[in-house]
């Protein structure tokens, strides 16, 4: 008797075998949301001219340049990392890493620091108390600081490493999405709602592509997640209130 055998779909038989493609689309939607974001702001008037100024209408000084300058150095560097894995250039991805590891750190220093001087400022959403927004800002660096430490730790594991790199995006990512038309005034959970969208994408993708969700994106996402409504908590406690006078003096 003859024996037939049927092959399973590439897709079947691979999983993740479309990761190239996604995680290359997911690259340059969070650079057009980053684009869309802060173009009012930075990158129109970059390259058109005229008065620099922030959402809070202050001049821009050499610690928004710098802030500018590095996070927008991690869109590009995002990109190209991506595009080296998609190419098989492995060894050229885990060099620039180490750039990749002193930017993130640089970040997280520039990011802290204008989110302080901020607050110092009276910067917040219409009708926000600039300390107790504070706390936004700040956890937005924490989460992107556990992220990004946890992915060069997995550095080796590049199921981990790669989904934990897009949570640390993915953290940070909410600055821009609250910069898109008519968002602001809604509020932090609007905003991080839209970013959430791009977090249930990422997430249902994996389950579709692997018939589980790796356990990175189940940990890392619950975290993210539930970062939101314990820090719009903590904002408004009197403990909060008093870190966040003492770090604006």
């Amino acid at each position: 008797m003859a024996t037939i055998t049927l092959s399973k779909p590439a897709s079947q038989s691979q999983p993740g075998a479309y990761d190239r493609v996604f995680y290359g689309t997911f690259a340059i939607v969070m650079a057009a949301a980053v684009l869309a974001g802060f173009a009012p702001t930075y990158f129109f008037k970059l390259f058109r001219g005229g008065p620099m100024l922030t959402l809070s209408r202050y001049p821009f000084n050499p610690l928004i340049w710098t802030h500018a300058l590095l996070f927008t150095s991690w869109v590009i560097l995002f990109i190209v990392q991506t595009a080296l894995i998609a190419s098989h250039r492995v060894a050229v991805h885990r060099k620039l890493g180490i750039v990749g590891g002193i930017l993130a750190a640089a970040m997280v220093m520039a990011g802290s620091a204008a989110a302080i001087t901020g607050a110092r400022r009276g910067a917040a959403p219409p009708g926000g108390d600039p300390l107790a927004f504070l706390a936004i800002p700040i956890f937005d660096m924490v989460m992107f600081t556990t992220f990004v430490s946890a992915a060069l730790l997995q550095r080796r594991n590049k199921d981990a490493h790669k989904r934990l790199m897009v949570l640390a995006y993915l953290s940070i990512i909410t600055a821009a999405m609250a910069r898109l038309p008519g968002v602001l005034p809604l509020g932090p959970l609007v905003f991080y709602g839209l970013t959430f969208v791009i977090l249930a994408a990422v997430v249902i993708y994996d389950r579709l592509s692997r018939g589980r969700v790796h356990k990175a994106y189940l940990w890392g996402a619950t975290a993210l997640v539930l970062s939101v409504p314990l820090r719009l908590i903590l904002s408004a406690t009197p403990a909060w209130k008093a870190v966040a006078e003492f770090m604006t003096k």
